[in-house]
């Protein structure tokens, strides 16, 4: 053991994880208090679990493998028993060609990998994973103490419906055999995707497969998926939870889930869309906690959080929130009316769909299929006398030249608008017919936004840029010198992506005397958004290298939040 430990040491010193020094420091405590050299650096924090797995990866020219990232296929998992898995501490990973791909946290082991190639008459490939992935691992595929969805509710629904021998079909009538398991399949998908911080659940039928994926912080993570035979009673239970009609399988359908997580009561936005191997079914969460958000957790540094509390705090005048979809706009809007939520003011907001149900607030559902519209409301509720009103989104000239025109005769008005960057928000509104005295004359803000995600707080380490980042982000060595440049190394509490939660970053273009006469005389976007960065205003590019270097985001995703964009 002592050989080995002191080979491990080598490597580790080698691969630059800790020193010499160090090293026989750890010796002389570690034999004081009894325990492994390699025990003691860990306990102590002077090198990570990773380290060591890569270290005995690169001992014995093996691959590492992360575990809790992968989606391991039922049939690999069932190459190897719950007990021998278990009782030798091993994940099957891979099977091709004769050879079995086995997932071990000491790959010198070689009895245990001997003992394997005998029981399952096949090649052993060994990769290396960390001891708390195998552990995971082995809750997850084979159950453990705690039950999760992969090895848990699953396992119920399909050993259930074998011991009852039953089909489960679906009639259009909407009853489903074996409902008890089912429900409990369906509400578990729900409950872990609230649990893993998702915004999103995407249950798609695939040809041979029915896929169930998770947008977690932005991105969409392929989860263990339900039996393909299950397909139709899972979406055939959803259709009937979201109000939707069960026989109809040939035109897209909307509906809602509201479900209780705990004590939380959760909102479910449903679309159902026929596809050609089934219905596609994707639920938006719609968690009020996150409406909550102060402007700082919304992403605003100081100095933009003061420019825009000073903008929302006009009693007239139009805030125009831009960016794609799944930017984040609804969100800070809705922080925006809670930071200005005061009984002394009535607020109308008109919305389509309403997603979140504010409470002091008057909230307007639009319904196009009887002719009420966004305009139709707006004339409508500017003479409920409102002080602050919000639109969902500007779509057409008739609801922007009501809202403009409500923003010039004293209400203050917020709402959305498709476009790339701030500046571009005026070429949007003339292009679908406002005047543009109207535009520049009413206008008292445009903001630009994107989402990028945070650094884990519990696996954050210093970080210097390649060059490419660099390089992309226009940042040189005497940038980043002082800088507090940050990356997260991965960790159980970012399920070893580095990253947890998101904030936004902003370009925020106050329209003063000089911007509007530049609006009114038509000057094109690219003058338009060259002058409005000589008046001070910031890229999205420019904040986010701001939030690079305060370490509260990494190089990478700001550009590739702000692909196109000019440093």
């Amino acid at each position: 053991m002592a050989e080995k430990d002191d080979y491990l040491l080598d490597l580790l010193v080698d691969l630059g994880f800790t020193d010499a020094e160090q090293v026989a420091k750890a010796r002389e405590e570690a034999s004081a208090a009894g325990v492994g050299v390699v025990d003691f650096l860990v306990a102590n924090k002077i090198i990570r679990p990773g380290d060591v797995t890569q270290a005995k990866a690169a001992q014995f020219g093996a691959e590492v493998v992360h575990l809790t990232n992968m989606k391991i296929d039922d049939e690999v998992i069932s190459l190897v028993s719950r007990d021998i898995a278990k009782k030798y501490r091993v994940i099957p990973v891979f099977k091709a060609e004769g050879k079995v791909g086995i997932a071990i946290a000491d790959p010198s082991d070689l009895n245990t990998l001997d003992t394997l190639q005998h029981l399952l008459n096949a090649e052993i490939e060994p990769r290396v994973a960390s001891d708390s992935d195998i552990e995971a691992a082995l809750a997850s595929y084979y159950g453990g103490e705690k039950k999760s969805m992969d090895a848990g509710v699953f396992k119920d629904v399909i050993d259930e419906l074998a011991v009852s021998n039953q089909e489960v079909v679906v009639e259009d009538g909407g009853e489903l055999e074996t409902d008890a398991p089912l429900i409990r399949l369906v509400n578990q998908i729900v409950v872990d995707a609230f649990k893993l911080r998702a915004s999103d659940i995407h249950l798609e039928p695939l040809e041979k497969r029915f896929r169930l994926r998770y947008r977690i912080d932005g991105m969409l993570q392929e989860m263990k998926s339900p039996p393909k035979r299950l397909q139709a009673p899972v979406i055939a239970r959803l259709k009937i939870q979201a109000g939707m009609v069960i026989s109809e399988h040939r035109v897209p359908q909307d509906g809602r889930i509201q479900t209780k997580i705990g004590n939380k009561l959760i909102d479910l936005r449903v679309s159902c869309l026929p596809t050609n191997h089934g219905e596609s079914i994707v639920m938006r969460i719609l968690d009020k906690e996150g409406l909550r958000l102060g402007l700082p957790e919304l992403g605003f540094l100081t100095d933009d959080q003061q420019t825009f509390e000073r903008i929302i705090a006009l009693p007239d005048g139009i805030l125009l929130v831009t960016g794609p979809t799944g930017s984040g706009k609804t969100t800070t809007l809705y922080s925006c009316l809670n930071f200005i939520n005061r009984p002394d003011r009535k607020i109308i907001t008109v919305e389509d769909p309403v997603e979140y149900v504010l409470s002091g607030i008057n909230q307007v559902q639009v319904h196009e299929q009887v002719g009420f519209t966004f305009a139709t409301a707006l004339r409508a509720i500017l003479r409920q006398a409102p002080n602050i009103v919000m639109i969902g989104e500007i779509r057409d000239i008739e609801t922007g030249s009501i809202a403009i025109n409500a923003s010039l005769t004293g209400h203050l008005v917020f709402s959305t608008l498709h476009t790339n960057d701030a500046p571009g928000a005026v070429t949007r509104l003339v292009d679908i017919g406002v005047k543009p005295f109207l535009v520049a004359s009413s206008t008292r803000c445009l903001m630009a936004q994107r989402l990028v995600r945070k650094i884990c707080k519990k696996c954050m380490a210093p970080y210097t840029p390649t060059e490419a980042e660099m390089r992309a982000l226009g940042l040189t060595m005497e940038d980043v010198k002082n800088a507090n440049i940050q990356k997260g190394r991965g960790c159980q509490n970012c399920n070893n992506t580095g990253n947890r939660g998101r904030f936004g970053i902003f370009e925020i273009f106050v329209i003063e005397d000089e911007a509007r006469k530049l609006i009114y005389d038509q000057v094109p976007t690219t003058v338009l958004r060259q002058r409005a960065r000589e008046m001070g205003m910031r890229t999205l590019r420019e904040d986010g290298i701001r939030k690079v270097l305060a370490g509260l985001t990494t190089p990478d995703e700001v550009i590739r939040a702000t692909v196109g964009d000019e440093a």
